[in-house]
């Protein structure tokens, strides 16, 4: 049951810290959705060998969190639960991929390993700016800003339920296991019969307190359409945000800082 609402608060406390009032808090969620998918469009078009053209690419979130004021221990923790994914797409490389392109000394580095590298370099790019995205932002001004920008209004909207409905499925199996927790004595009412039950009931509960829900937002004046209570404005700064970070990501993807700073220091050196 503890491991229940530990998990309910951690997905609350991603939204909860959109509700602080930094320079990053504060820009037009437009703004930031379109700069992290542009981030995200130069991350994943880079070659499947390429590790030294992604290193620079990290001064992104570095400076998010910063501005932010995120906690970065936080964030961390959300990309390790979801690194075994990445993890176990590339891991296989090295079996398919044994052509050796790097000599480190007297070790060699196939294809497959440099390969599954930049997976997983690529991977926690990705991951920690949407992660920051929702921390900077909070999925209901997300889902607004793809509205805005002309996303399919069902889309945006399943997408807003599905998050919703997250915090009511889990707020009824906590309902569900604390009641079991109860009426078990001396191990009875643990087994599979027991669980097999519960789910049943759980998608019962769920989809019955969701009508309720939905009856509670249609007395309300819910028309289809998300609403908040500050409106949406583009102003100097945000343009700057984006135009600002675009034109770094481009220029970042098309030329290999570190590449360039090794070529001149090896000519300064000789």
């Amino acid at each position: 049951m503890g491991n229940i609402e530990t998990s309910l608060l951690n997905i609350g406390y991603l939204e909860t810290l959109s509700y602080q009032q930094t320079p990053l808090q504060r820009l037009d969620p437009r703004v930031k959705l379109l700069t992290t998918l542009v981030f995200i469009i130069a991350v994943v078009s880079f070659g499947k060998y390429e590790i030294t053209g992604l290193i620079p690419f990290v001064i992104y979130p570095v400076a998010l969190i910063a501005v932010g004021d995120l906690p970065p221990a936080y964030l961390a923790r959300k990309i390790l639960l979801a690194a075994p994914f990445a993890f176990f797409i590339g891991i296989f490389n090295p079996l398919l991929d044994r052509t050796i392109l790097v000599h480190l000394g007297p070790v060699a580095i196939s294809g497959g390993w440099v390969s599954f590298a930049s997976i997983m370099l690529r991977f926690c790019l990705t991951v920690s700016a949407a992660l920051i995205l929702i921390a900077a932002t909070g999925l209901n001004a997300v889902c607004l800003a793809l509205d805005k920008l002309g996303a399919p209004r069902a889309f945006v909207m399943q997408l807003l339920f599905l998050y919703r409905y997250i915090f009511v499925l889990t707020d009824e199996a906590l309902r569900l296991v604390r009641a079991r927790a109860l009426r078990s004595f001396q191990g009875r009412g643990l087994g599979l019969k027991v669980f097999s039950f519960m789910i049943g009931q759980l998608l019962l509960r769920t989809l019955a307190r969701a009508r309720r829900i939905h009856l509670a937002m249609l007395s309300r004046g819910f028309a289809g359409r998300i609403h908040l209570l500050r409106p949406l404005h583009l102003g100097g700064r945000d343009v700057l945000f984006l135009l600002g970070w675009s034109t770094l990501f481009v220029l970042l993807r098309w030329y290999n800082i570190p590449h360039l700073l090794g070529n001149l220091a090896a000519e300064l050196i000789g």
